[in-house]
C-alpha cells in the first residue's frame, strides 16, 4: 500500500493527497492531521506540528468519511484513536483561527465598523463582514450601497460566517453588525481563513456562488477573489 503520510511539516509543499477522496489537491484545500504520542488523532490546521501527518479535504463530509471507514489507522499503519467529536473540534479551531485574524486586521487599522461609517468611507473595500444574526434588509441595503467599491471596481465580498457577539469580541466593540475590510495583508489573511471555515461546513467548496446561510453569502466568493 502506498505510504500516505508525509515526513513532517513542509512549508514548501503545495500539493498533497486526501486520504478520503484519493485526490491530489493544493494544501490550501486540505487539513493536516498527526498521530499524537498516545496514538490519538490531532488536527493540525496550521500544518506545523512535528511528526508524520496525513491530509484530508477541507470538508466535514470528507472527515466523517475518514472516521467512518477507519482510514486514519490505515494511513498511519497502526491503530489510531479518533477523539469523540473530532469534526466539531476542527470546526471550532477553524472558526477561532479566523476570528483571531479578524482581531489582528482590526489592530492593523484594516477594519471599519458601523453602517454609516462604512457608507461614508473612502477607498476600496475588500470585503463586508456582516453578522449572521443581523437584519437581512439592512445587510442587503449596505451591500447595495457598496456595489462597485471592491478592488478593481468589483463588488466587495460579503462574509456572513460569524454572529454579532463573535464579531464584537474580535473587534473589541460592544455591538457589531457591519464591518468593512480595507485592502490589507491582514484583511486578506482573515478572508482566507473565513472562507476555509465556510468550506469545511459547506457540502462542497465555496466557489463563485452563494453558499448556505452558515457560510459566506451575498456577493460571489472564490479563493482567487473573483
Amino acid at each position: 500500500m502506498e505510504d500516505e503520510t508525509d515526513e513532517g511539516p513542509d512549508r514548501a509543499a503545495v500539493m498533497r493527497r486526501c486520504i478520503a477522496t484519493r485526490d491530489v489537491r493544493p494544501v490550501s484545500d486540505l487539513i493536516r492531521f498527526v498521530r499524537g504520542p498516545e496514538g490519538t488523532v490531532v488536527p493540525d490546521i496550521k500544518a506545523k506540528l512535528p511528526g508524520r501527518g496525513v491530509w484530508v479535504a477541507n470538508s466535514r463530509a470528507a472527515l466523517e468519511t475518514v472516521i467512518a471507514k477507519n482510514l486514519f489507522s490505515r494511513a498511519f499503519k497502526g491503530k489510531t484513536e479518533v477523539p469523540e467529536g473530532l469534526s466539531d473540534q476542527v470546526a471550532v479551531l477553524l472558526r477561532r483561527d479566523a476570528l483571531q485574524m479578524l482581531s489582528l486586521a482590526n489592530k492593523a487599522g484594516a477594519v471599519t465598523t458601523g453602517f454609516a461609517k462604512i457608507e461614508g468611507s473612502r477607498g476600496p473595500i475588500l470585503a463586508l463582514v456582516q453578522a449572521s444574526d443581523g437584519s437581512a434588509p439592512e445587510i442587503a441595503r449596505l451591500q447595495a450601497q457598496c456595489r462597485g467599491r471592491g478592488p478593481g471596481r468589483r463588488d466587495p465580498e460579503a462574509i456572513r460566517v460569524f454572529d454579532s457577539g463573535e464579531l464584537a469580541l474580535s473587534i473589541g466593540r460592544e455591538h457589531v453588525i457591519h464591518a468593512a475590510l480595507t485592502v490589507h495583508d491582514a484583511a486578506s489573511a482573515f478572508r482566507e481563513r473565513a472562507l476555509r471555515f465556510a468550506e469545511f461546513e459547506a457540502a462542497s467548496p465555496a466557489k463563485p456562488d452563494t453558499v448556505s446561510a452558515s457560510g459566506l453569502s451575498g456577493f460571489p466568493v472564490s479563493r482567487n477573489g473573483g
